[in-house]
Formats: C-alpha cells, structure tokens, sequence
C-alpha cells in the first residue's frame, strides 16, 4: 500500500506516520511506500522499512496537487489546514489553503482518474468548528452546519465537496469532525483552542501557562493518540455503511476548563495548577462563545471509533507518549 500524509510535518501527521512505521501497515494492510508532504520538510520517522519520500510543496499553489496526485497513493490523508486562529486574522490566506488547496487536491484526483482507473480513499479531516451557535445540549449526528468562523466555513464547504466527489466515484472518501486535540505536544501554535492544552502542557514541566478564558468555558476534545486512532480506522472502515453521508462527528470528551484543571490537580498536584494564571482575552472568548461543548456521536461510535472518557486519562495519554510516563 502507498499512503501519502498532507500535512505530515504537523503534529497529527507526524503522529500518523509514526503509528505507520510502528506498526508497519495501516488497518493489517503493509504499507510499503510512504509520502510525506507539507510546507516544511517533514520527517521520516524512524523505524520506517519501507520505501519513504519528502515534498515540500503547498496546496494552494497551481499545480502542486496535480504532480503529488500522479504518485497515485492508495490512500491520502488531507491534514494539511491553516489553523482556526490565523484564519480568522488572514481570510485570504485561510481560503487559499483550506478552501482552494483542498479543491486542487480533489480535482487533480479527478484528472488523474480520467486518465485511467484511480479511485483512492481519501481521509479529510474537518472540524466540530462547522458547527455554531444556539447549541442543543448535546449535538447529534442531524444537527445542522452553521460555521460563525472563517475556518468552520472552509471546513464545511470542504465536507460538501468530499461528499459530492465520493458521490460521483472520483474518490472514497470519509470526512472527520476532530474534536480539539489535547494535550498538544510541542509549542503553542496560533489555533484559538490553543489554551486548552497550554495549561496542562507547560504546568506538567513546571512552566507558567495562561488561561484567557473563564473555567467555566466547557469544550469537546480528544487526545492525539485517540486522533491518529480516528485516521487509522477512517482509511480502513468498509465505507458502504456511510452512504452519502461521508462526515463523522468523531468521539470525545466533554468538559469544563475548572474539570481539566481539577484532573490536573489529581494527576500532578497543587505546584502544577498553581502555574496557571488567568488573563482574559476577549478575542479569543468571542471565537470561543461560538463553539460547540458537547456532542452525542452515535454514527462514529456505531462504526467503531473510540476516544478517551476522561481527562485524567488524557492526561496520563501525554505523560505516557510525551514525557516518559514521569512528570
């Protein structure tokens, strides 16, 4: 199998590909090439037997996606996105990426087939940022898309495409609604989720961290270990089951930031959350507001993916994958 990750020199891709080479396949198939493609080199991970190429190469530009699409990959994972945050700042540049590099991808796809039978799964990761405000308790599979960001109405218009184009038999594709990913490794990016794993991250190696909206805030998430568990199984599931309804909202976790900070407390004590300090920033509380909390994803889980149930197990996910399993 041939698997090309875009976007894999981002956080979620590098952990993609690491799963890849740990295991050696994808879903009990072999994966004997790899591609990895971002706008800065991306690594190959070590331990990857198989044969392993980098590009570096962005989607909004011309051209890129038709000369990656001629590789003819079995499988694409679509990751590659400009963050909630920074699309919001820069609308053009949020579209030039997560609106027309995705279409460049999947018409290249469409173009490549033309010219003899090509017919990949395509994995898009989307975003619970489709969805906006008034919210019901909790948001079941029908619950309507009304995006009130920039990059949730990138994200959507991408799902409508992914159906459309699986619809027609270009692609196979399976769109994933990610819930916010936490705890990040790493440095903090521009995502205006990026709070939420700041003050669990930096406390856990005893640096400050702050906090730019109340405790009271509550919000969907799921690890990266679960992440890579959604991508894994989204480009091996028997799709027929999905229909034309090609986008999951994927498991998670439902919590306040004083219940993170309470798991915190448990897992690493009063020093860690004593770290914590507040400075609200009413950008970023605005973005916030429009959010979802929780979500009831009966589809996903009836088609076997799974998330963790509680932060503490988060927590002890990144302590395990990220620190040595010491803190």
């Amino acid at each position: 199998m041939h698997v090309m990750v875009i976007g894999g020199a981002g956080m979620v891709g590098r952990k993609l590909a690491q799963s890849i080479a740990a295991t050696g396949g994808l879903g009990g198939r072999d994966v004997a090439q790899l591609t990895l493609v971002d706008v800065v080199a991306p690594e190959v991970p070590a331990g990857f037997t198989g044969s392993a190429s980098v590009h570096v190469a962005d989607l909004g530009t011309e051209g890129t996606a038709a000369a990656l699409v001629a590789l003819r990959p079995d499988v694409i994972f679509h990751l590659a996105a400009i963050v909630s945050g920074e699309a919001e700042k820069d609308f053009d540049k949020g579209y030039r990426i997560n609106l027309d590099g995705t279409r460049h991808l999947f018409e290249a796809i469409r173009a490549e087939g033309a010219r003899g039978a090509y017919v990949p799964r395509v994995v898009f990761t989307s975003s619970i940022a489709v969805f906006g405000a008034p919210f019901p308790a909790e948001i079941g599979d029908e619950f309507h898309r009304t995006p009130q960001t920039s990059y949730g109405t990138q994200k959507a218009i991408g799902e409508l495409l992914l159906n459309d184009y699986s619809r027609r038999g270009i692609f196979d594709g399976v769109g994933i609604r990610l819930p916010t990913i936490c705890i990040r490794p790493g440095k903090p990016n521009l995502a205006a989720s990026g709070f939420f794993s700041n003050i669990l991250r930096e406390p856990l190696v005893g640096k400050a961290a702050v906090l730019p909206v109340p405790d009271t805030v509550r919000h969907w998430h799921a690890s990266p270990r679960a992440a890579v568990g959604f991508l894994t199984h989204a480009a091996t599931m028997d799709t027929a089951a999905l229909d034309h309804r090609r986008c999951l909202n994927m498991p998670g976790l439902s919590a306040t930031v004083a219940e993170q900070i309470e798991a915190l407390r448990r897992v690493a004590g009063e020093k860690a959350v004593a770290l914590i300090r507040s400075e609200p920033d009413a950008d970023i509380m605005k973005i916030v507001d429009g959010w979802p909390r929780d979500f009831a994803p009966e589809r996903a889980k009836a088609l076997g993916f799974t998330a963790e149930t509680s932060f503490d197990e988060i927590i002890r996910v990144h302590i395990e994958d990220e620190l040595g399993g010491q803190v």
